[in-house]
C-alpha cells in the first residue's frame, strides 16, 4: 500500500505540472500570425481615387471587366497571439495562423518591417513592368509606367501588374480585352524574365477573391494543392508558371480553346 500511495502521489504531481504548463501555454504569447482573407484590388481600376495603372509614351486603350490582385491581412506583427487564438483560427475556415517570420521579415521595428514591405511592393513593381514591355517588345526607354495601390506591400500582386500593363496597352492584341469582360483575380510573384513565382496564403486570397466576385484565380503552379484544398465554390483555378503562359490560359478562356487546371 506504501508503494500504491506513492505512486499515486507521484502522478497527481506530474498531472498538476502538466495543468500548471498546459495553463501557462494557454497565455503565453506565440511566435505566430493570425491571417485573413484581406483587401483585393483592380489593377484596371482606381485607388483611392488615382488610377492603379498610368502608361505614358504610347496609346492606351479602354478595358473591360477586372483584373483584381489579392492579399491577407495578418495580426501586427508587434501583436500578442496566444494560444487560444491558434486554437480558434485551426477551426475557422477563414482564418489561419502562420508562423510570424512567414508572414513578416524577421527583426526589426514595426515601422521597418512597413518599409521592407514597401521595397518589396517597389521592386515587385518594377519586375511587372519590366515583364509587361518585354512581352509587348516595347522599349523601357520610350515608354513610363506608374503604379499606384496604397497600404499594400510586398511582392505578391507582380503577376497582376504585368497582365494589367498588357491589357491597357495591347489587350489580347487583336482589340479585345485579356480578361474577356470577366472579373479575374490572381496572385504571384513576377520576375522581370516573366516567371511566376509562390506566394503563399493562397486559399485566403481564393476567399477574398470569391468575396468580391472574381470567377477565375490565377494561381502559380506550385501552389495547386494549397488552392485545391479549400477552393470557394465558383472559383476556377488557372495554374501559371509564366506571364506568356498566364496570358495564353487568359485567350483560352475567351474562345473556349482548352485552359490549364490545377
Amino acid at each position: 500500500m506504501p508503494f500504491a500511495t506513492a505512486r499515486s502521489r507521484t502522478l497527481a504531481v506530474c498531472a498538476a505540472l502538466v495543468v500548471a504548463l498546459l495553463a501557462v501555454a494557454a497565455f503565453a504569447p506565440l511566435p505566430i500570425s493570425i491571417v485573413v482573407p484581406g483587401l483585393t484590388a483592380d489593377v484596371l481600376g482606381s485607388d483611392q481615387g488615382k488610377p492603379v495603372i498610368t502608361v505614358t509614351g504610347t496609346p492606351v486603350r479602354d478595358t473591360s471587366g477586372q483584373l483584381r490582385m489579392t492579399t491577407i491581412a495578418a495580426t501586427n506583427p508587434d501583436a500578442v497571439v496566444r494560444f487560444s487564438d491558434v486554437l480558434k483560427a485551426w477551426f475557422a475556415t477563414d482564418k489561419a495562423a502562420m508562423p510570424r517570420d512567414a508572414v513578416y521579415p524577421t527583426g526589426g521595428s514595426v515601422k521597418e518591417i512597413e518599409q521592407h514591405n514597401q521595397a518589396e511592393m517597389t521592386e515587385s513593381q518594377d519586375a511587372a513592368t519590366a515583364a509587361a514591355l518585354s512581352h509587348l517588345g516595347i522599349q523601357p526607354s520610350k515608354v513610363k509606367v506608374g503604379l499606384h495601390l496604397a497600404d499594400v506591400g510586398g511582392p505578391s500582386a507582380g503577376l497582376m501588374f504585368s497582365l494589367g500593363i498588357i491589357d491597357k496597352i495591347d489587350g489580347n492584341g487583336r482589340g479585345g480585352d485579356l480578361t474577356g469582360g470577366r472579373r479575374i483575380a490572381g496572385t504571384g510573384t513576377i520576375t522581370p524574365g516573366g516567371k511566376v513565382g509562390a506566394v503563399g496564403g493562397v486559399p485566403l486570397k481564393e476567399r477574398a477573391a470569391r468575396r468580391d466576385g472574381a470567377t477565375v484565380f490565377l494561381v502559380p503552379k506550385g501552389e495547386c494543392a494549397d488552392a485545391k484544398a479549400e477552393l470557394p465554390k465558383g472559383l476556377r483555378l488557372v495554374p501559371v508558371t509564366t506571364l506568356d503562359g498566364a496570358i495564353d490560359a487568359l485567350e483560352a478562356l475567351g474562345s473556349g480553346g482548352k485552359v490549364p487546371s490545377c
